[in-house]
């Protein structure tokens, strides 16, 4: 029979990708891995100054979100405002309820992907404006791309735009060891990466995600836990590209907010029931690392709670059934089996072995989502 389960979300999920199986879609340090924003993310990302090409790309990225069961998430889009407003509109119509941000970068990138300071705020501030009249169901998070690829200026201006409109911030850090690095070359009087964006006002309390996190210092994770920042785990996409193993048990252990993220196309699947079985495998294999040995894997009831309750947080009252919450949930056909399983055991099927392609129906507060887009095919 069909069951309702608490709807999946990701707190932050990268969608400026149209293929979503190439490996990194992001800027990367000049000592990491060049090859990939130079032979595709910035390549890729470029076409999307075309709106025909974002109108293409965006609605098939919404189609196959609401496929996978995720109907409320963070989105990178492009530096384009023209595009990322055309993912907003069509957020609005397809019934989805995210955050979209316009990406933010005026330095280290070719000069296809490059903006002034004063027309990438500009362009964000029209975009905030425009979100608030137009669009209820999908609101504005600021994206400065990471620290390496915004200016001081740009930061101290997006900073300002945030609380002047009291608005969320979206961004990475702490990657792998050369961005950390690369990070310390551009701001020597800041002690710390995460500290360069709390320093430039992009770290409000409550209102934060940070993808990655997985080389955080001692101070870095102080300032994580008292800013209540979202930690996104974003396990396979941190192995795909060998940035490393975020420790997520030390970070629950320590009170740190750790929710799932996808990060495509460095993950190759936007299914979040994907991330949530990485996560728990990649927990499992932190354990062969000198000094993690005793650390305990995610156990399933936990990683499942990262992915609902937890990145839920960050939109309000939603990812659980319990009284008060805004009614997410999704129908699930479970199918035939020969043993006679549990409540979790069935739900661990689902995880393992069914996924998004055992979804039959899907609800954003108690309204059902029909397929997005389906009447103009």
């Amino acid at each position: 029979m069909p069951r309702l389960g608490p709807r999946r979300h990701s707190a932050a999920r990268n969608c400026r990708d149209p293929a979503r199986n190439h490996a990194d879609r992001r800027c990367r340090s000049p000592r990491g891995s060049v090859r990939w924003y130079r032979w595709y993310t910035f390549v890729d990302e470029a076409r999307f100054a075309d709106p025909d090409v974002a109108e293409r790309w965006y609605r098939r990225f919404l189609v196959d979100l609401w496929r996978a069961g995720t109907l409320r998430f963070s989105a990178f889009a492009t530096l384009h405002t023209a595009s990322t407003w055309r993912l907003m509109e069509l957020a609005q119509e397809s019934g989805l309820r995210p955050l979209i941000g316009k990406v933010n970068m005026d330095r280290n990138a070719p000069d296809s992907l490059i903006e002034s300071t004063a027309q990438s705020l500009a362009d964000t501030e029209t975009l905030i404006h425009r979100a608030a009249e137009r669009t209820p169901n999908v609101g504005f998070i600021v994206t400065p791309r990471f620290v390496p690829s915004t200016t001081p200026e740009l930061m101290e201006g997006l900073g300002e735009l945030v609380a002047h409109y009291h608005l969320p911030v979206q961004s990475h850090l702490d990657e792998n060891r050369s961005e950390v690095a690369w990070v310390r070359d551009l701001h020597p009087d800041i002690p710390t990466y995460a500290q360069v964006y709390e320093h430039y006002g992009l770290m409000p309390r409550g209102r934060t995600v940070m993808a990655h996190c997985i080389w955080l210092n001692d101070a870095e994770r102080a300032l994580l836990r008292d800013r209540q920042v979202t930690v996104a785990h974003c396990a396979q996409s941190n192995l795909n590209l060998q940035s490393g193993i975020m420790p997520a048990r030390r970070y629950l252990d320590m009170g740190l907010q750790v929710a799932l993220g996808s990060d495509v196309a460095a993950g190759h699947v936007l299914d979040m029931t994907r991330h949530i079985v990485m996560s728990i495998e990649a927990s499992k294999a932190l354990r062969f690392i000198p000094g993690h040995e005793d650390e305990r894997p995610l156990r399933l009831a936990e990683a499942f709670y990262m992915a609902t309750k937890q990145g839920g947080s960050f939109f309000g009252r939603v990812g659980s059934l319990e009284s008060g919450y805004d009614f997410d949930a999704l129908v699930v056909r479970e199918g035939d089996n020969l043993l006679d399983l549990s409540v979790e055991e069935r739900l661990e099927r689902f995880l393992y072995a069914k996924g998004g392609a055992a979804i039959e129906e899907r609800y954003v507060d108690g309204a059902l989502v029909p397929r997005p887009f389906a009447e103009k095919e």
